[in-house]
């Protein structure tokens, strides 16, 4: 069969889907289509690229080297096509202006810089003054006038009382382990299964703090061995197997820079799940520029 021949938006959409949920059946209830009709879209994809995109595992799938560079290509084609469909381009070309926007780390590594690409496509003419900051500093910036918008974890924030907001992702949190760790042939895991083994624990952007409050609610503590702030530090760590740690989907790669596997399985306890949102001062006008910006965000989420 010629490669990429005869492939459809909807079999990229199925693909992105089962990827993103790591299961068919999941990826399924969340198209409203049959778990069918996802099996036989990757099928086709991989019959007609002539590669394995995922790994079929006993508790789901996992992409390959393959298929994460196609998921790549894949999501790609879906944005363009949906900015295509709901950006206004004749005025987005035309609008002028500056938006000053606080991020914090998370955010800016692992949310941002795709979605400002495509900002600049349907508005080349606005310009976005990113500024790296903690989410203290950007609430601050954001009360002084000093910024348009902020773009924080939200559920870090224990009172959004003078902001409005609104949630742009939700992103769960599930178990990270490398692939020869004794959890990954348990049927299911818990925050107890959890604590016996050595834990690596993401300082970055509040982390610690977030930790402890769900391992406190259930009256348990993680066996810490290693704190960092570096994720690249934190994937090779768990992927050599010198621990587990629980981070959200969003921050997930499946290799560490030295080329070693890191498998996520899901928890058994109720995990709340990471939210980052987009903040800004209810009471303040906002440029065109901005408020353009702000909408973008909210629509490209949604969709």
């Amino acid at each position: 069969m010629t490669k990429g021949r005869d492939i459809s938006m909807r079999q990229l959409r199925y693909f992105v889907a089962a990827a993103d949920a790591g299961q068919f059946s999941q990826a399924a209830l969340k198209a409203h289509v049959s778990q069918s009709a996802i099996t036989a879209a990757v099928l086709h994809l991989e019959q007609s690229m002539g590669v394995s995109l995922f790994d079929r595992l006993p508790h789901g799938v996992s992409l390959t080297a393959e298929g994460n560079k196609f998921s790549q290509h894949a999501r790609h084609i879906l944005d363009t096509l949906q900015d295509a469909l709901s950006e206004p381009l004749f005025l987005g070309h035309a609008m002028q202006g500056t938006v000053r926007v606080g991020a914090s780390y998370t955010v800016l590594g692992y949310f941002l810089p795709a979605l400002l690409a495509r900002f600049k496509r349907s508005y080349p003419q606005v310009e976005i003054d990113l500024i790296d900051m903690d989410r203290h500093s950007i609430e601050e910036a954001l009360g002084n006038g000093d910024l348009d918008l902020g773009l924080t974890i939200v559920s870090n924030t224990p009172n959004l009382q003078g902001f409005a907001h609104q949630v742009l992702i939700r992103s769960r949190r599930q178990l990270w382990l490398a692939s020869q760790h004794p959890l990954m042939s348990a049927t299911s895991i818990n925050l107890e299964d959890v604590a016996e083994h050595p834990y690596i624990l993401a300082t970055v952007d509040e982390g610690e703090a977030s930790t402890s409050r769900y391992w406190e609610s259930r009256g348990l503590a993680p066996k810490v061995a290693f704190r960092t702030s570096s994720m690249e530090a934190l994937r090779g760590l768990v992927g050599h197997g010198f621990g587990v740690t629980i981070l959200s989907d969003m921050v997930y790669r499946a290799w560490s820079l030295e080329g070693k596997k890191i498998e996520i399985r899901p928890l058994v306890d109720v995990i709340p799940p990471m939210e980052l949102g987009l903040i800004w001062l209810p009471d303040t006008r906002l440029s065109a520029s901005a408020q353009a910006f702000r909408q973008f965000l909210i629509m490209a989420c949604a969709s």
